[in-house]
């Protein structure tokens, strides 16, 4: 018999009364309660303007300091927190049956990456906006290499692992080797430029486990958010954790569009803001006396926003109004993103963020928008100096646009 807490004894309703409460408070899924029982705060909310500003906590089980971040939608489907090696030190030794990827947000040093009964170790070096992935369950360790202390923020599919077993010291000393994720190919972690379609969607990706520099690399032609967006989704470590690098022109900016909830976007280059809002409240919730209910997050490098909070299927509108262009990258956590969801092989689906309304997709061309966005994106540019550059032929329905000549991007 398995060991059971104090029980109460369930008596059934009366005649014309329902069983249960009616009403009840979620309960702790087993990673909040490993969350808690690590010590160090767990920030909640629909974004953050700086990770730098979130308190750092002394980490036991880490050997740094840090803390948790669940933004809203996001729970039971990834993980996340921010970490701060010790100046000239290191981070204690780790294994673990979740995959991580890192961001470096200050600092530099080197990671060392080995398999269960391996001797030799695995060396590469980072930077402030590297980034790069740790195979799953394999041993590493973090290094900083300057006398000052460098902060990394990490994604996790330990959510996910934890709320399915239930069991932490599972999680944390499992020996097997997942060898197909890591063989101890010496060149497991060069850069790889190479750019190829994914095999879902078509769009470009490279197969690469580090990418130097997330912040400066080249990003190829996309223009499925904002005319003239560039795109890239690296495929990290044989990882279920899917992820993408895009970029909005100066003086552009994104289409709204709606999708379920896992997507946060990281800023890391530029600076901007996020509107997002339920679908329930229509296209132009301003122009119909409901923009009281619209939620706004701004940010700047490394600053993160919840694209579709709580429920999901919220509308999303990312505006950059730097003089350099908006750069993100969006972290959706396993088999979150629409296209990698399970659901039955084969069926014929369509990029429905990126198509609008009109089309049969989730966008918002810009013709259809609440004008306040217009109005409010181009108030903002004046004010720091910046022109925009969202021409009047934007803002005409497609079908009025068909005739005039392409224009480059």
């Amino acid at each position: 018999m398995h060991d059971t807490p104090d029980q109460v004894h369930w008596h059934e309703p009366k005649a014309g009364e329902n069983a249960g409460l009616g009403t009840f408070k979620r309960p702790q899924m087993p990673y909040d309660r490993f969350m808690e029982a690590e010590g160090v705060p767990v920030y909640r909310g629909i974004g953050v303007r700086r990770v730098q500003d979130l308190p750092l906590v002394p980490w036991r089980r880490l050997g740094g300091r840090g803390s948790y971040i669940q933004l809203y939608g996001t729970e039971g489907l990834w993980g996340a927190y921010v970490v701060e090696v010790p100046a000239a030190g290191a981070l204690n030794e780790e294994r673990h049956l979740y995959e991580k990827v890192v961001l470096v947000v200050e600092g530099r040093g080197s990671t060392e990456v080995w398999q269960e009964g391996q001797t030799r170790r695995h060396a590469f070096e980072w930077q402030a906006g590297s980034l790069f992935t740790i195979p799953i369950n394999a041993r590493h360790r973090l290094i900083n290499a300057a006398n000052a202390p460098a902060l990394l923020l990490c994604g996790t599919t330990a959510p996910n692992v934890m709320n399915l077993f239930d069991n932490v010291g599972f999680v944390f000393n499992c020996p097997t080797v997942f060898s197909d994720r890591f063989s101890g190919a010496d060149d497991y972690f060069k850069p790889r430029d190479d750019i190829e379609p994914d095999p879902v969607r078509g769009l470009a990706m490279r197969r690469t486990n580090l990418i130097p520099d997330i912040v400066n690399c080249e990003l190829p032609l996309d223009n499925r958010r904002s005319p003239g967006y560039r795109r890239i989704e690296p495929a990290m470590g044989g990882n279920r954790f899917y992820l993408w690098i895009g970029q909005h022109e100066t003086g552009r900016y994104s289409k709204a569009h709606k999708h379920a909830s896992a997507a946060v976007l990281v800023c890391i280059k530029g600076k901007g803001y996020t509107y997002t809002w339920p679908e329930t409240l229509g296209v132009n919730p301003w122009r119909d006396g409901k923009g009281d209910k619209v939620l706004r997050q701004d940010y700047e490098p490394v600053g993160l926003v919840s694209a579709a909070p709580m429920s999901g299927d919220w509308f999303h509108q990312h505006f950059g109004v730097g003089r350099e262009g908006l750069r993100i990258t969006a972290w959706h956590g396993p088999n979150n993103q629409r296209s990698r969801k399970p659901g039955r092989p084969g069926e014929q689906l369509m990029d429905y963020g990126a198509i609008d309304l009109d089309k049969g997709g989730s966008a918002i061309p810009y013709w259809q928008e609440d004008p306040r966005i217009r109005r409010e994106f181009e108030e903002t540019l004046r004010g720091a100096g910046v022109p925009s550059r969202m021409e009047e032929r934007f803002y005409r329905p497609s079908s009025d646009a068909k005739d005039e000549p392409p224009q480059l991007m």
